[in-house]
């Protein structure tokens, strides 16, 4: 039976939402790497290796897959067998939004019987009688907010989630939905969105300016770019990589050679102070007030080299400006 460690808080470090609610600065997300395709006990052990050095937070969706529900019934699986007797010492979270089940009311939307249903099976799947955080996973425009605000703030009420968030939201829906949530005294602390170097669509958006605004939290996911943002792809796209030979995929995504060359710069910046190139893109979203970062991993040894960063020294205002000309140019 595993037993976490004592000294799993020792060097932990978190950072605080506006609410008072601690989240560590860096969290571990399922979304990939962790339905049917993967190995079970490689899974367990990047869950448990996180919450031995003091990851209490653990974000899932009702889709991450690649069969959907696949993520979570792994997760409650690791949870019955091994992290219940520590329930009270994690944030679990999950999301509803996008396509889940068949017919009219397992699609993408926002509505309370496609968010209450799916909810319900999120915790039959995990084995909780509530979640952390259950966030609306995306903008739904033929979906009134106060449909979905509503829903939320039911879910809460029932004791099915202890607090609400959104996710993939602009600035703009952003701060409507605040609105809407005040109005039904939803307990709306934190936004999840797509954050790293090589995308600041939160920053263009006004998502990042409202989460300051109104006083949410911002968690990051994607924070390496798909791992473009680490050592591996700094001399190019490597043939084991999940990019090699996928040119439309390059191209949506915006890697071309000019990309790949502010890759090997980065990596290089990221060298000279004696660390790898993720390790740096986590201390940058930290530099950019974000409130916790998550990473999704496929090994434990990618799990410890990210964690490692939060041992290395925080990146300077000069050289934030570095990266942003390494970016810019």
């Amino acid at each position: 039976m595993y037993q976490a460690k004592e000294n799993r808080y020792e060097n932990a470090q978190f950072n605080y939402l506006p609410n008072g609610l601690a989240l560590p600065k860096i969290s571990v997300g399922l979304w990939q790497n962790f339905g049917c395709d993967a190995d079970y006990d490689e899974i367990r052990d990047i869950i448990l290796t996180a919450f031995d050095r003091g990851v209490t937070h653990f974000d899932l969706a009702n889709n991450y897959g690649p069969a959907p529900g696949d993520a979570e019934r792994n997760f409650g699986k690791i949870f019955a067998e091994n992290l219940r007797p520590y329930r009270d010492e994690l944030i679990i979270s999950t999301k509803a939004g996008y396509e889940m089940w068949d017919g009219p009311y397992g699609g993408r939307g926002g509505t309370r019987k496609y968010l209450m249903a799916s909810l319900d099976q999120s915790l039959k799947r995990m084995g909780l009688d509530y979640v952390d955080v259950f966030y609306h996973h995306c903008m739904t425009p033929e979906t009134p907010l106060d449909e979905t605000a509503l829903a939320l703030s039911d879910i809460v009420r029932q004791g099915k989630s202890l607090y609400a968030g959104i996710s993939n939201y602009d600035g703009k829906t952003m701060h409507r939905m605040h609105h809407r949530c005040e109005d039904y005294h939803v307990p709306f602390i934190i936004n999840q969105n797509r954050y790293s170097i090589l995308d600041r669509l939160v920053e263009e958006n006004g998502l990042k300016e409202q989460c300051k605004k109104k006083e949410k939290g911002l968690i990051a996911f994607s924070p390496l770019a798909q791992g473009r943002l680490s050592d591996k792809y700094m001399n190019g796209i490597p043939e084991d990589s999940r990019l090699f030979g996928r040119e439309e995929y390059q191209k949506n995504i915006g890697l071309d050679a000019k990309q790949l060359s502010i890759i090997h710069d980065l990596g290089v910046l990221a060298h000279e102070r004696g660390e790898t190139l993720s390790q740096m893109a986590i201390q940058w979203l930290l530099a950019k007030g974000v409130t916790s970062v998550l990473v999704g991993v496929r090994t434990k040894a990618q799990l410890l080299e990210n964690l490692d960063a939060l041992e290395k020294a925080p990146l300077t205002e000069t050289e934030l400006a570095k990266i942003d000309a390494i970016c810019n140019r």
